[in-house]
């Protein structure tokens, strides 16, 4: 009886078997891949840093402060333009109750004349009783008729000037409408650059909005070691050019009693001491609004933004500053950063969107940005534009 064998499988060398087991894992995982389609990125991939979310809401909050700038420029505009309205209307007003007088005045000489009949004078004469009478009222008459060419005169007067009142009216009612779009064109931009840094802020979770207060903290900081480092060594600086110029003087200077090294002034005069007087009550007053809220376009007494607080704390001086950081730019003597005294305002950024209050020491008070308070701040805490002493 025949045996049947099963066919026996070839032996496969030790790195044959290797190479086969190599392949078959290959070929499991490539299907395993393909069977789970692409890979997904994480959504927290997709996420912003803190970094640049700190970045994109400071860029947002310097774009609010510069669109502020413009809508307190627009709302100056538009109350000047408004009182500008108001003014020419009551005019207007007044030239209309005129024309009105003149047109009644005229009005009675032409009924006047119309009772008469229009009868000429050579017929009163024929039909008068007595002609002595009758020249006598021809006399009066000529009164009359060239007071009659004096009401026309003036009621075409007055009918002029009522035109003219009218039209200025109406133009500056037109300026008026101009501005006022201006005026809502700039809110509406402020209040959409805040709503996208509110949302960019809502979108952290507690530990990333702590984290981005403690760098907000930590730059501050920074920025405060910088001012307190630069000011020493103005002081050290301006403490040996001091002792360098008592080296250099005559043996008997010490009996002057003209103005001496100790004045930190730029001229030692009155002018110098008035200046910082007014400088004591603009930084009194300052100093008063600290921890108040920045709030765009606003001027006190319970929040401002920063051109509102500058303009507010001269005022308290005597001195009347405009309205918006463009102007105030332009409304003293530009000073060099290290010649800064305080009192003085000082700019930042190439647009002139921010404005403080040079406080000494590399110090400023200002109103920052929304959502915080006004406070000291180093004057090295944002790029520095210029500094300027009010006249």
């Amino acid at each position: 009886m025949a045996s049947h064998r099963r066919p026996r499988t070839p032996l496969l060398s030790p790195a044959s078997r290797r190479g086969a087991v190599g392949f078959t894992t290959a070929a499991i995982a490539s299907a395993t891949l393909l069977s789970q389609g692409p890979a997904q990125a994480s959504p927290e991939d997709d996420r912003p840093s803190i970094e640049e979310v700190r970045e994109r809401v400071d860029a947002l909050y310097r774009e609010a402060g510069s669109a502020t700038q413009k809508y307190n420029a627009a709302k100056e505009k538009t109350d000047e333009q408004r009182e500008k309205v108001d003014r020419l209307l009551d005019e207007a007003a007044e030239r209309a109750d005129k024309l009105n007088d003149a047109r009644r005045k005229l009005g009675g000489y032409a009924t006047a004349q119309y009772r008469t009949g229009g009868v000429s004078g050579t017929a009163v004469l024929l039909l008068s009783d007595n002609p002595q009478d009758f020249f006598g009222q021809k006399h009066l008459m000529d009164r009359i008729t060239d007071r009659q060419r004096q009401a026309v005169d003036d009621y075409r007067d007055e009918q002029r000037a009522a035109r003219k009142k009218r039209s200025e009216a109406s133009a500056s009612l037109a300026e008026l409408t101009d501005a006022q779009k201006d005026l809502a064109d700039s809110k509406k931009t402020v209040q959409g650059k805040l709503a996208q840094a509110r949302e960019l802020l809502s979108e952290l979770t507690a530990e990333e909005k702590a984290r981005l207060a403690a760098a907000e903290r930590k730059r501050q900081e920074e920025a405060r070691r910088k001012a307190a480092a630069a000011a020493a060594e103005r002081e050290r600086q301006a403490a040996e050019a001091e002792r360098e110029e008592q080296a250099e003087a005559p043996a008997d200077s010490g009996t002057d009693t003209g103005t001496g090294g100790t004045d930190t002034g730029t001229g030692g005069g009155t002018g110098d001491d008035s200046y910082a007087a007014k400088a004591d009550k603009v930084l009194a007053f300052a100093e008063a609004q600290l921890g108040k809220p920045y709030v765009w376009g606003a001027t006190g007494p319970n929040s401002y933004d920063c051109s509102g607080l500058t303009q507010a704390a001269w005022l308290s001086a005597g001195v009347s500053l405009p309205r918006t950081t463009y102007d105030q730019v332009e409304a003293g003597t530009r000073i060099a950063k290290a010649d800064m005294r305080p009192g003085d305002l000082v700019f930042f950024y190439d647009d002139i969107s921010h404005v403080g209050i040079y406080a000494g020491g590399g110090q400023m008070i200002h109103a920052p940005k929304p959502g915080a308070e006004v406070r000291y701040e180093s004057v090295d805490h944002m790029p520095f534009h210029s500094a300027v002493r009010p006249a």
